[in-house]
C-alpha cells in the first residue's frame, strides 16, 4: 500500500490511511523494548516461582542460586524497600511473596544476572520446602468456603416476585462461561535504568504507563516524580498489560536500584502464562419469567467469577459484568447476585470487554432457552425484548440510565436482510431434516456495549502538542499503541486539525515525564479520550495562530475566519500563506506554538456502591450472524460464514475499525470456541496450570476463519459529541463472537428431541459439543 499523499490534505478523518507503524511492523524494523540497544552493564532478571498452590514456605533455600555464575542479586520480600504490592486497588498482591503462598507459579524470589540464559537456570537451583494446604481451585469450592476477594454484591430493581407471581411462563438454567488467556505476542517484559540522584526511567510493555509509576514509586519508598515510565508501542495487551504489568515493572526496577545497574526482566510464554492472570472464568443460575412472545418480565441471577486469589481489578470487572446483564434488552424487574470467588490461582485482570462479555453471555443464554422452550425463532424472542427506540417506559436500564441512542432494532433488522437469516434459518432446518450425522446451526445476537470507564475519574486525558518552526508537529499524549490504531487516529485528527498532510505530524512515545496522570488504554476510550485531548491543544494554538493573523492584517481580518487547510492558513482573500512560513512569523513575535490540551468525558457518573447512575457517554451497538455445521459423531464442526454489521459511528479510519472488528470477532470466537484452560487439580501438582503454551492452548488460527466472512460499518453518526462522532470499536467487537457459540448450540438443539434443554459450556471445544449431544439422549423434552 502506496504512503499517504498530499492530495490527502485536508481528508484525512474518514479515510482508510496505514497503520503509522505498518510497514515497520511488516518489515520487522519496529522496535519493542526487547530490540532496543542495552546500556553498558545491562542485568537480566528472572523470578522463582512457587511449586504449590496453597501453603506456607518453610524452608528456602538460595545459596546455590546465589552461587550460580553470573548471579549478582538475588531478593526476596523482605529485601523491597518500600511497599510489597503491586495490586491496583486493593494492597493484597504482594510482588515478591512473604511466607505465605496462593497459588501455584507465584513469585517467591527474583535475581538479576548477567545473561538472561544464566538467570533462567539460576532460579531452577533454588530449594524450597512447603507446608501445603489443600487448595480452593473452582468456583464451587470458593462458594462452598466463602471464600471471597470482595463482599458479595446483591441488587434489585423493579417488582420481581410480583412479576415472577403473574407470568405465564417460568424457566430456570444454568450456564458456564470459561476464562481466556491473553496470548499477545509480546510476553511482559519492563527495563529499568537508574538515572542521577535517586530516579528511574522505566521502559515497560504497558497500558496504564501512570499506574506503573505510582506501583513502582510505593515499591522503592520513592516519590512519583523520581521515576518515569515509557512505551511507544506493545505487542498487544488485550488488558493484560493494564495491571498485570505492575509485579515485572517493579521487580526490574527494585534489582536496578539495588544493583545500581540496568535491569531487564522478560518473561517466556510459559511463564507468563502461569504467573499472569487471565479473563474471569463465570457460572451462572437464573430463573426467568416471561409472556408468550418471549418477553421477558422478570428474571432471577446469581453469578458468580472466578478471582484468582487477589481483588486486582475484579471489582470493576463484576461491576461491568452487572452493567452488561441486559446487553440490547430491556429488563423490567431484575434481582442478581454478585459472587467475586477467591481461589487459589493466578488473580484474574482486565481482558477486552472487560467483564461485558460474561454479562451478555447469560442474557443471551436465557433468551435462546426461551425460545426453545416456547418452540419460537430466537432472533424473534430477541427482538421482541429490545429496548425502545424512543425514549419512553421500556428504556432505562437496570443501573438507571436512560438508553437515548438505541439504532439496536435497525442494525438488527438491516442484518438479518442483507445476511438473508430467514431463507437460510428455514434452509437450515430442510437440510438437518435430512441429515443424520451433520447438523447445521444459524445464530443472529446484537451487542450493546457501553464506553466509558465505570470508575468515572478515569475518563480523563491530557495530550501535549509541539509546533516547529518549520510547520511539523510533534504530539504526546497519554494512550499507548498497542497494535490498535491508536496513534495513526490521533495523527489523522491532528493533521486534519492543522490541515497539513499526515508526514507533518509525528507522535512521540507515550511518556509519563511529557503527559503525566495518564488513564490506562482501556475500556475502548484510547481514542475518545486522547482524541478530544490533542484535537483541544490544536484549537489553543490555532486560535493564537488566528489572533496573529488578525494582528498581522491590522484587524482587516477576522481571527474567527481564519482557515488551516490544504498546508496553507487562509482568511478570504485577505489573507493566504502556507502553514510554516504563519508559523515562523509568529515564533518571531514570540507567539506560544505548543499547548496542553485536555479533555474530561461530560454527563457521566456512577455509584459504585450501589451501581446506579449513568457509567457511559454513549453506546455502541453491532450485529453478527454466524452459520456452523456440526458432526454429532465426533463433536467437531467447521464456522460456515459470518456477517457482522457494525456502529463505530462516523469512523476516523474504515480500514483500522474493519481490522478492530474482525480481530476482536475472531478473539471472541476464541474464547467461546476453543481456548480451555485448565488446571490440575489433584496429586502434588494441584494447582498448576497445564494450559501452559501453544501446544496445550489453543488460539483461533487462519484455518479458524469461516469460509465466507462479511463485514461492513453500519451508517450511523454518534449523537454524543464524540471526537469527529466516531465510536469506540476496541472492545464491543468482541461480543459479536456470540452468534458463533449460539449457532452451535442451535445446531447441538436440532440433533436433540424438540425442546431439551442444550447443556453447552464456553468454550465450546469439540468435547463439550459432543458432552452437550449426549447430555439428555435418554431425556424427554
Amino acid at each position: 500500500m502506496s504512503a499517504p499523499t498530499t492530495s490527502l490534505i485536508g481528508e484525512l478523518i474518514g479515510k482508510s490511511i496505514p497503520h503509522e507503524s505498518a510497514r515497520l511492523h511488516v518489515s520487522g524494523a519496529a522496535r519493542y523494548i526487547d530490540d532496543l540497544p542495552e546500556a553498558a552493564g545491562t542485568l537480566h532478571a528472572a523470578a522463582g516461582l512457587s511449586t504449590c498452590a496453597r501453603g506456607r514456605i518453610r524452608r528456602l533455600d538460595l545459596s546455590a542460586v546465589r552461587a550460580y555464575p553470573g548471579v549478582r542479586c538475588v531478593i526476596t520480600a523482605v529485601d523491597i524497600p518500600g511497599e510489597n504490592n503491586c495490586g491496583p486497588i486493593l494492597h493484597d498482591d504482594p510482588i515478591i511473596a512473604g511466607d505465605e503462598i496462593q497459588f501455584y507459579g507465584q513469585v517467591i524470589f527474583a535475581i538479576a544476572a548477567d545473561t538472561r540464559d544464566a538467570a533462567r537456570q539460576a532460579v531452577r537451583l533454588a530449594k524450597v520446602e512447603y507446608d501445603t494446604e489443600t487448595p480452593i481451585l473452582d468456583m464451587d469450592a470458593a462458594i462452598a468456603a466463602e471464600s471471597w476477594v470482595l463482599p458479595p454484591f446483591a441488587m434489585q430493581r423493579g417488582p420481581v416476585d410480583a412479576a415472577f407471581a403473574n407470568a405465564p411462563h417460568h424457566l430456570s438454567g444454568t450456564a458456564v462461561v470459561g476464562g481466556q488467556e491473553h496470548f499477545y505476542l509480546e510476553g511482559q517484559i519492563s527495563y529499568a535504568l537508574p538515572k542521577d540522584d535517586d530516579s528511574l526511567h522505566l521502559l515497560c510493555s504497558t497500558q496504564h504507563p501512570t499506574e506503573m509509576q505510582q506501583l513502582v514509586s510505593h515499591a522503592l519508598g520513592w516519590r512519583a516524580h523520581q521515576v518515569s515510565v515509557e512505551i511507544r508501542r506493545m505487542g498487544g495487551g488485550f488488558g493484560g498489560k493494564e495491571s498485570q504489568s505492575a509485579q515485572w515493572a517493579c521487580l526490574a526496577s527494585i534489582l536496578a536500584v539495588n544493583t545500581g545497574k540496568p535491569v531487564k526482566i522478560r518473561l517466556d510464554r510459559d511463564d507468563d502464562m502461569i504467573a499472569t492472570g487471565k479473563r474471569h472464568g463465570f457460572q451462572y443460575a437464573w430463573q426467568s419469567a416471561f409472556d408468550d412472545s418471549g418477553r421477558l418480565l422478570g428474571l432471577k441471577l446469581d453469578m458468580a467469577s472466578n478471582c484468582g486469589y487477589s481483588a486486582d481489578l475484579s471489582g470493576p470487572v463484576n461491576d461491568r459484568t452487572i452493567c452488561h446483564i441486559d446487553n440490547a434488552y430491556y429488563l423490567d424487574a431484575v434481582a442478581l447476585n454478585s459472587l467475586r470467588c477467591k481461589t487459589n490461582t493466578v488473580s484474574n485482570t482486565a481482558f477486552r470487554g472487560f467483564g461485558g462479555p460474561q454479562g451478555m453471555f447469560v442474557i443471551e443464554t436465557v433468551l435462546d432457552d426461551i425460545a426453545r422452550h416456547l418452540g419460537r425463532d430466537p432472533l424473534a424472542v430477541r427482538q421482541a425484548n429490545f429496548y425502545d427506540v424512543v425514549p419512553g417506559a421500556r428504556s432505562t436500564t437496570p443501573y438507571g440510565m436512560v438508553v437515548e441512542d438505541n439504532v439496536a432494532p435497525a442494525l438488527v433488522a438491516e442484518l438479518a436482510a442483507s445476511s438473508d437469516y430467514a431463507a437460510r434459518r428455514a434452509a437450515i432446518a430442510e437440510f438437518n431434516a435430512s441429515s443424520p450425522v451433520i447438523k447445521r446451526g444459524i445464530a443472529l445476537t446484537p451487542v450493546k456495549f457501553g464506553i466509558s470507564f465505570n470508575a468515572t475519574h478515569y475518563n480523563q486525558a491530557g495530550a501535549l502538542v509541539h509546533v516547529y518552526t518549520d510547520g511539523t508537529v510533534l504530539v504526546s499524549h497519554g494512550g499507548t499503541e498497542m497494535g490498535q490504531g491508536l496513534y495513526t487516529k490521533i495523527r489523522q485528527i491532528v493533521a486534519h486539525e492543522f490541515g497539513l498532510p499526515l508526514a507533518d505530524v509525528r507522535l512521540s512515545s507515550t511518556d509519563t515525564s511529557r503527559v503525566a496522570n495518564t488513564s490506562a488504554t482501556a475500556a475502548s476510550s484510547g481514542a475518545d479520550l486522547n482524541g478530544k485531548a490533542a484535537q483541544n491543544a490544536c484549537l489553543n494554538i490555532k486560535a493564537r495562530l488566528a489572533a496573529f493573523v488578525a494582528e498581522l492584517n491590522n484587524a482587516a481580518v477576522d481571527a474567527g475566519k481564519v482557515r488551516f487547510s490544504n498546508g496553507r492558513v487562509q482568511a478570504g482573500d485577505a489573507y493566504d500563506v502556507p502553514f510554516a512560513e504563519l508559523v515562523m512569523a509568529a515564533y518571531r513575535a514570540r507567539i506560544q506554538l505548543w499547548d496542553a490540551g485536555f479533555y474530561r468525558t461530560p454527563k457521566i457518573h456512577f455509584d459504585p456502591l450501589t451501581k446506579f447512575g449513568r457509567p457511559f457517554f454513549y453506546f455502541a451497538y453491532g450485529a453478527s450472524c454466524s452459520e456452523v455445521a456440526i458432526d454429532t459423531l465426533t463433536g467437531e464442526y467447521r464456522v460456515l460464514r459470518v456477517d457482522l454489521l457494525h456502529d463505530v459511528g462516523r469512523s476516523i479510519n474504515p480500514a483500522l475499525d474493519i481490522g478492530q472488528i474482525e480481530g476482536g470477532f475472531i478473539q471472541g470466537m476464541g474464547w467461546l470456541t476453543s481456548e480451555e484452560l485448565w488446571w490440575k487439580t489433584d496429586g502434588a501438582q494441584a494447582g498448576r496450570l497445564m494450559s501452559h503454551a501453544p501446544s496445550t492452548y489453543k488460539i483461533p488460527t487462519a484455518s479458524d476463519l469461516p469460509e465466507i466472512f462479511n463485514v461492513r460499518l453500519y451508517d450511523n453518526a454518534n449523537v454524543e459529541d464524540s471526537i469527529h462522532r466516531s465510536k469506540a470499536v476496541g472492545e464491543p467487537p468482541f461480543m459479536l463472537a456470540l452468534s458463533v457459540f449460539f449457532a452451535l448450540r442451535d445446531a447441538v438443539a436440532s440433533a436433540l428431541p424438540a425442546g431439551t434443554p442444550v447443556q453447552l459450556a464456553a468454550p465450546a471445544t469439540p468435547e463439550a459439543v459432543l458432552r452437550a449431544l449426549t447430555a439428555n439422549q435418554d431425556k424427554a423434552p
